[in-house]
């Protein structure tokens, strides 16, 4: 089976407590998104990772969202045990739906994967957009559960369902890393 990781917005703003648009006990999840990165990297698995790069004027800002991935700010950068040696493509992106840069689609149609893994932050925006685009465009998906975490934890919720309906697995970090 040919799988691609999907790693979402592993950015230090969403990341870390003195991040600009940080959810309390996000970083918990930072040991399990390293495990996926490394273990991508020892097998072989291409990963594609998603950055918001916004400007200092950009629209979502203007929507009631902190100034948030201003494109070259430390904020921006990705969690360092988040950036594969060989394997990544970074996919840049203004708004919440990685498919609104076409380099995500074009990536996928060149990779062709059987199975994608998504993983990321956060589970109710941005991941919720990327899982809901990939079914849309009829990719098998899963969702790795402990290396997602929820900005609203009823919104995501209420997608987990939906998701699990859409036929959506939920391995563990573990179970795909061994």
């Amino acid at each position: 089976m040919k799988a691609v990781f999907v790693d979402i917005d592993t950015q230090l703003d969403f990341l870390f407590p003195a991040g600009a648009l940080y959810t309390p006990g996000i970083e918990s999840i930072c040991g399990n998104l390293a495990k996926l990165t490394a273990h991508a990297v020892r097998v072989g698995i291409p990963i594609i990772s998603t950055m918001d790069a916004h400007t200092e004027d950009d629209a979502e800002f203007k929507q009631g969202w902190p100034h948030h991935c201003v494109k070259g700010t430390l904020g921006q950068r990705k969690l360092s045990t988040t950036i594969a040696a060989r394997g990544q493509q970074i996919v840049e992106k203004q708004t919440f739906d990685c498919f609104s840069n076409p380099r995500m689609a074009e990536l996928l149609f060149e990779m062709q994967p059987d199975r994608v893994y998504v993983y990321g932050v956060v589970t109710d925006v941005c991941v919720m957009h990327a899982v809901d685009g990939l079914l849309a465009r009829n990719y098998q998906v899963s969702i790795v559960s402990n290396a997602i975490y929820a900005y609203d934890a009823g919104k995501a919720e209420t997608c987990l369902g939906q998701w699990r309906m859409a036929h959506v697995k939920f391995p563990t970090t573990a179970s795909l890393c061994g």
